[in-house]
């Protein structure tokens, strides 16, 4: 295995979500959002896909979001401790509704500005580039209740004056931008996803890809704005990633692991090449799916994204034969469990090589270059009696998937820079727990809300120090 393949200049860092570790829910203007509606507990997963409306907080139940890790009224204090790792990038997202607290507003939140600019300002102080997601599911709620958020065509101006308000005020401070986290899973978890929840009787795959349509043309709005402002921005897409492999090699089960992955593929698709693929017509007309159009749609959407971006945590496994009863539940992204490899405590496999498999096609099928904003591993960490915390699991993970990443570096990929998902322990957005945990800094919190808070260094910061350090070439 090569590990001396990183380039000068690779981008080392970390990877967090506004709604997943800020908190502040009613504070500097914060309006509601879709993420603040999600409960913990056994109600999450069905508001998440859509299937339970919940558009208003009840007294009965604890919302994680709410407080999450206070990240808002911490950020110096963790971004410091990313800098002392050696951070060169940190990934972030802005929350829209700190900027539009409703969402329809003309005008931005002046203190939801202010916040930004503040923490942005803080990572550039420690040589540290933001990484700035504008949507990491999340949604004013008041789009959600007013207009069926992204069913209906208005979300493309309300992104667009959002989008904007953001290159303009973050100008100099922010140069790479992803417009819509994962934006594959709205097929999956509508609601998280969209901000989509269904009627009875609706055809919900017309709903979503509809809903599809208006966010492909907001984020290809999004990168037009973005490039006029400053032709210094680079934009990217970024995709919930992972290949799915056939079970066997019956024709049928290599055929249904192609149509899955298709599935996934196509928002990069249109984000990257700029129209949408010739396979969706047929998938349309057999899905009674017709996506409401206008004049200048084909034009809008030829504004491509400059890289492309993903995430990897485990790969996935199809056939034929599967269906909701034989799909494995550990992740919203329905695979078969592959008796090959192992999996994590929350039963996602662990594949290094499938990363390498991973960005092999997409560089193949995209020609453009590749970002990894998210991998990682959620485990339970276990504080010891002399107050540490010795994650050799995780360390062993992301090692692996590192060297699989020099690897694909190896095979001619351009690669921008890997940021870890939840570089400081946060509240997870499949099951709103904080004991599913990915950081290098342990957060004193547990899953019903209670603790200091405290930031504690792992035995995995030490070793991704050390890794920065060395631009990859010590992983040991």
């Amino acid at each position: 295995m090569q590990t001396t393949t990183f380039p000068d200049g690779f981008l080392w860092g970390g990877a967090i979500a506004a709604n997943q570790a800020e908190g502040g829910v009613n504070q500097g203007g914060k309006g509601l959002a879709t993420v603040d509606t999600l409960p913990h507990g056994e109600h999450r997963l069905a508001v998440k896909t859509g299937l339970e409306k919940r558009f208003t907080l009840r007294d009965d139940e604890f919302y994680p979001s709410h407080q999450a890790i206070d990240f808002y009224h911490r950020y110096k204090e963790d971004i410091a401790l990313m800098a002392e790792m050696g951070f060169s990038v940190f990934r972030t997202s802005i929350a829209w509704s700190r900027l539009y607290p409703q969402g329809d507003e003309l005008t931005p939140n002046a203190e939801g500005i202010a916040f930004y600019r503040d923490l942005f300002a803080e990572c550039k102080k420690h040589n540290i580039e933001p990484l700035v997601t504008l949507c990491h599911f999340d949604v004013p709620m008041h789009l959600v209740t007013e207009y069926g958020s992204w069913r209906n065509r208005k979300m493309v101006e309300f992104f667009t004056r959002y989008a904007r308000s953001c290159f303009e005020a973050f100008d100099g401070l922010v140069k790479y931008w992803l417009t819509f986290n994962e934006i594959n899973i709205l097929l999956h978890s509508p609601f998280s996803g969209a901000g989509l929840a269904f009627e009875e009787g609706e055809n919900k795959q017309q709903v979503k890809y509809q809903a599809a349509h208006h966010e492909l043309l907001a984020s290809a709005l999004a990168t037009k704005i973005a490039h006029e402002i400053n032709p210094h921005n680079q934009v990217g897409c970024m995709l919930a990633g992972g290949n799915f492999y056939p079970r066997t090699c019956k024709p049928e089960d290599v055929w249904a692991a192609l149509q899955k992955d298709r599935e996934n593929l196509f928002f990069i698709d249109v984000q990257a090449r700029g129209a949408y693929p010739s396979y969706t017509r047929r998938q349309f007309k057999e899905q009674g799916i017709e996506i409401q159009t206008e004049p200048g749609d084909d034009d809008i959407l030829k504004n491509t994204v400059d890289f492309v971006s993903f995430s990897y945590y485990a790969s996935r496994c199809a056939s034929a034969e599967m269906n909701e009863n034989n799909s494995s539940a550990a992740n919203i992204v329905k695979s078969l469990n592959n008796p090959y490899i192992e999996s994590s405590e929350w039963g996602w496999g662990i594949d290094p090589l499938g990363l390498r498999i991973t960005m092999n096609m997409m560089y193949d099928r995209y020609q453009k270059p590749l970002f990894l904003v998210e991998n990682g591993l959620g485990a339970k960490d276990v504080v010891n009696a002399q107050g540490e915390i010795n994650d050799d699991y995780r360390i062993s993970y992301l090692r692996e998937h590192i060297k699989a990443m020099g690897e694909a570096i190896a095979d001619g990929i351009p690669v921008m820079g890997y940021t870890s998902w939840g570089c400081i322990d946060l509240v997870s957005a499949s099951t709103g727990e904080m004991s599913k945990r990915y950081g290098f800094i342990y957060v004193d919190r547990d899953d019903a809300g209670q603790g200091t808070l405290a930031r504690t260094r792992k035995k995995s910061f030490y070793w991704y120090k050390k890794v920065i350090a060395s631009n990859g070439a010590d992983l040991d």
